[in-house]
């Protein structure tokens, strides 16, 4: 069942964010793989809370989870924090992102929150974090991303 706050963002929200969170359409490869729940959003505030499992097969030799993950769940974070603002017509195109690793992390759920610092035109500058079961800090993201029509997303850098 998808609350209240959820329902009121997708009918205002990106196509691909409201048949997502509503199940009516897979979530992308991408964030299958990654097991990403969303837990929150407010289209308002431009913020988001998902959620993803990081498995065994994420891990290196010590078993602690690749970075590579870490930077991937980020990137998930910040693109759906932008997308939970946009209009049905608008997707968007990440242009950069800065990711820091603060301790190890081992599988397990991981928490994200991420929202929009600041907007013009069609650029946004973006932020995200990620806590483990613990809610300690794990590591962090600063991205740069620019708004595009849906119907250029395909082909977007």
């Amino acid at each position: 069942m998808v609350d209240s706050r959820l329902r009121s963002l997708m009918n205002e929200g990106s196509r691909a964010f409201r048949d997502a969170v509503e199940r009516r359409a897979p979530l992308p490869p991408a964030a299958a793989t990654l097991g990403m729940e969303i837990l929150d959003a407010d289209a308002g505030d431009g913020t988001i809370r998902p959620a993803f499992t990081a498995t065994e097969n994420f891990t290196n030799p010590m078993g602690n989870v690749l970075g590579a993950f870490l930077a991937a769940m980020l990137h998930d974070t910040v693109g759906r924090a932008l997308l939970a603002t946009l209009r049905p017509d608008q997707f968007q195109s990440t242009l950069e992102l800065t990711a820091s690793f603060l301790r190890p992390v081992r599988p397990g759920r991981l928490f994200g929150t991420g929202r929009v610092v600041h907007r013009v035109g069609d650029i946004a500058f973006l932020e995200a974090a990620l806590t483990d079961g613990d809610e300690r800090l794990v590591a962090t993201a600063t991205a740069t991303a620019r708004v595009i029509p849906l119907d250029e997303a395909p082909d977007a850098a």
